[in-house]
Parts: structure tokens; C-alpha cells; sequence
């Protein structure tokens, strides 16, 4: 048997592709983590309740949902190089959107913007998980994935940078009730300085990612072994379905995203109720999380030579729920600093259930890819979940029994991830 660190982790000729599609997962880090604080933004300029901002989040990731499986044929048909370059394209149509919503002011026209530019990261992800985990050997495959995943907190960084700069430090900081007295023609003048600052950081990036579709577009990828089997969408779906691995980690994909996007949305708004700080002040706190998110994410990618992807898995969930506690329970900067835990913890994650998801599916790799991108649809449906909770008990502290209840839900995956996977190899041997 090899040494687990023996294993090469990137075929031979792969490097350069590697590269550039691991520059993918930097740009939609920036993306999300960019939307993350349009919740605590469009709190203030528009006057809303928690619920109402998470709709931002409903309309970013259920886009996530509908246009993982579309893409999964696409990529299938075609190649995963035509799944980035289609993702790209609707990146950047919905980054340039922001601008006309920016002067209609109407917040139908900034979540029509989201859901566009979500659709393309959608795709670019549908295209990207896989392709990266197909560019070396299986068993260095979640390894793989959790070193160009430490890429994408880069990305998050730079977004809630950018965010920071341009969008809150921007704010009016007038309350909902000043807000209130204020004449039309004062509110709003003081909201279209406020969508402006908005817009202006979409649209830049916008600019770049047209750079970037170029480079890819001339740019000559490899291509993964099955490009050219039949879109056999029916027959994979019942395959997957019956695999109970798989199935269990679409589960745990969707309530460990109802996590990340949960804590990651409330963060701002945490802060500022136990520090007394606003906006733009708190979210360097939000900053430090993801800063700390970053690092651990290739902590835990050189533990991986070491220790079991499950075992770290079940771990990292166990400690996230005991920092969720005292975020739940305790306050002040002792409750803060928990919070900001969570990131580390979080960091594996993600990269860790795709690829524990993926192990053995084949030439449904495909089609399983993009149902463990579907099952990002938890981060807009718990987050809402998190928002009304949040609105009903008065209380940000009680909403975060939500990401608590999606940690257990991941622990579970990880404990029993091994019998899974066993269980799932003896009926492939008994079906051969």
C-alpha cells in the first residue's frame, strides 16, 4: 500500500490548469463574501427586518440551486471548460447589473442582479469542484479540493475588504426611525449615494472577470475521461440516489451551508449588538473570521496527510457546536471571539463532504457534483429560517440555534461516513 503522503497530488501536465481553475474558487469567494455584508447593508439604507435582508441570500443561493443540474448537463455534453466560461459570462452580465438597479433603487432589480450573477458561480462551481478532483489520483482527490478551496477564503477576504471600503464605511448612519422623519427627496438622496457605493464594487470586478473569461477561453485545458459519454441524466440520478453515502452528503452539504451562511450573515450584526459598534467597525471582526477561516482551511489540507478527511470532519463539527454555545449563551467579546471561531472550524468543511461525497460515483461524477452544489440551497433556506427566528425572539443570540442544529447534522455525516462508505462497496462488488 502507499504512503498517504507518497501520493501525487496533481498529474503530470496539470499544473498550469490547475492553477487557473483554482483562481476560480478566489473569485467566487469574493462574490459571496461581497453579498454576505448586503444584508447588514440593505438593513440600514432600506429600513428592513432581518427576514426581508435574507431574501438577498434566497435569491443568491436558490439561483445556486436551479442552475447546478443544468450545468451538470452542460459540462457532461460539452466539457468543463465550456461550464467556466459559461459561468463566467453570467458573473459577469450580473455584476454589470448592479449599475441600472443602482439607479432604479429598487431592491426587485439588486436581487435580480444576485440571482444572475449566482447563476454563473453556480456553474463555475458545478464545473470546477470535479474538474480539480479529476486532475490527480482518487485518493489524493479531497486533499486536492481542500488545497484550491484554501484559495477561495483569499477571496472572501478581498470581497469583505472591498465591501468595507466602499460599501459600509459609505453608510448614512441615521437609524431606521431618523430615517422615518426624514422628507422623500432627503431619504432619497441619502439612499442613491448608499446604492451607489453599492454598485461600484460589482461593476469593477466585473471589469476583471472579463480579463479572466479570456484567459480562459485561450487557454488549453485538459479533459476529464468521460467528456464524451451520454447525457444519461435519468439512469445517474437513480444510481446516486441509491447511494446512501452520497445521499448523506448531500444532507450534510445543505445544513453545513445553512450554517456558513448563516453565521457568516449575522456576524455584522452580532458584533454590533454585544460591542455597541456600527457597521463598518464591526466588520473587522467579520474580516478576522474569515482571515482565520483562510488559515485553517491549509492547516487542516496538511493534516489531511495525517489524519482521516471523516475524522477531522467530525472534529472540526464537534468544536463548532461547542463554540456556537457560547455564542448562544454567552456575550460580549467572550461571545465575539466564539463567533469568530466557528470560521476555523467551518473551514474544512465544505471541500471535505464534496469529496467524502464524491468517492467511487464514476461516471456520475458529473451529475453528483452538482447535487452537492444544489444542496447549497441550505444557505438560503436556513438563513431565512435564522432571520425569522431572529425577528420572532427579538434576540440574534436565539437565531444561532440554527447553525447549531446544522453542526450536530455534520458531525453525524462524519461519524458515520465510514460505515457508509463500506456499506456502499459491498454492493457494488455484489452488483459486479
Amino acid at each position: 500500500m502507499k504512503n498517504k503522503a507518497s501520493v501525487s497530488l496533481i498529474r503530470a501536465g496539470n499544473k498550469w490548469p490547475f492553477i487557473l481553475v483554482t483562481s476560480l474558487f478566489f473569485l467566487w469567494g469574493l462574490a459571496n463574501n461581497m453579498t454576505d455584508t448586503l444584508l447588514a447593508a440593505f438593513k440600514r439604507i432600506m429600513s428592513m427586518s432581518d427576514f426581508q435582508t435574507s431574501w438577498i441570500q434566497l435569491a443568491f443561493y436558490g439561483s445556486y440551486f436551479l442552475l447546478a443540474l443544468p450545468a451538470a448537463v452542460l459540462i457532461k455534453k460539452y466539457s468543463y471548460k465550456s461550464g467556466v466560461l459559461t459561468g463566467l459570462g453570467l458573473f459577469i452580465i450580473g455584476a454589470l447589473l448592479f449599475y441600472p438597479a443602482s439607479i432604479t433603487m429598487a431592491y426587485g432589480h439588486f436581487l435580480a442582479a444576485l440571482f444572475i450573477l449566482a447563476g454563473g458561480l453556480s456553474i463555475l462551481e458545478t464545473a470546477s469542484n470535479p474538474y480539480i478532483i479529476a486532475m490527480g489520483p482518487e485518493e489524493t482527490g479531497t486533499r486536492r479540493l481542500n488545497l484550491a478551496q484554501s484559495f477561495n477564503p483569499i477571496g472572501s477576504i478581498t470581497g469583505v475588504l472591498l465591501s468595507k471600503i466602499f460599501i459600509l464605511s459609505h453608510l448614512n448612519l441615521s437609524s431606521a426611525e431618523e430615517r422615518a422623519q426624514m422628507g422623500a427627496e432627503q431619504l432619497k438622496t441619502i439612499q442613491s449615494e448608499e446604492l451607489t457605493s453599492v454598485m461600484g464594487p460589482y461593476v469593477g470586478v466585473a471589469f476583471i472577470l472579463v480579463i479572466i473569461w479570456l484567459m480562459v477561453k485561450f487557454t488549453k485545458m485538459p479533459r476529464a475521461s468521460e467528456v464524451f459519454a451520454k447525457v444519461e441524466l435519468g439512469p445517474s440520478i437513480k444510481r446516486l440516489l441509491k447511494n446512501k453515502n452520497y445521499c448523506w452528503a448531500v444532507i450534510a452539504q445543505f445544513f453545513y451551508m445553512g450554517a456558513q451562511i448563516g453565521v457568516w450573515s449575522f456576524t455584522i450584526r452580532y458584533v454590533m449588538q454585544e460591542l455597541s459598534l456600527n457597521e463598518d467597525d464591526s466588520s473587522t471582526y467579520y474580516l478576522a473570521s474569515l482571515i482565520l477561516f483562510s488559515l485553517c482551511r491549509f492547516v487542516f489540507t496538511g493534516l489531511m496527510k495525517y489524519f482521516t478527511p471523516r475524522a477531522l470532519l467530525t472534529t472540526s463539527a464537534a468544536l463548532g457546536i461547542i463554540s456556537t454555545l457560547i455564542v448562544i449563551y454567552g456575550s460580549g467579546m467572550t461571545g465575539v471571539i466564539a463567533l469568530v471561531c466557528i470560521s476555523g472550524f467551518m473551514s474544512l468543511m465544505f471541500p471535505t463532504i464534496y469529496g467524502l461525497g464524491m468517492m467511487g460515483l464514476g461516471n456520475d461524477a458529473k451529475i453528483g457534483g452538482s447535487g452537492l452544489i444544489m444542496a447549497i440551497l441550505g444557505g438560503a433556506v436556513l438563513t431565512a429560517v435564522q432571520g425569522q427566528v431572529s425577528d420572532t425572539t427579538q434576540s440574534i443570540n436565539m437565531a444561532f440555534f440554527v447553525p447549531l442544529i446544522c453542526f450536530v447534522v455534520v458531525a453525524v455525516y462524519g461519524f458515520i461516513q465510514k460505515n457508509l462508505e463500506k456499506k456502499e462497496s459491498k454492493v457494488k462488488v455484489a452488483g459486479a
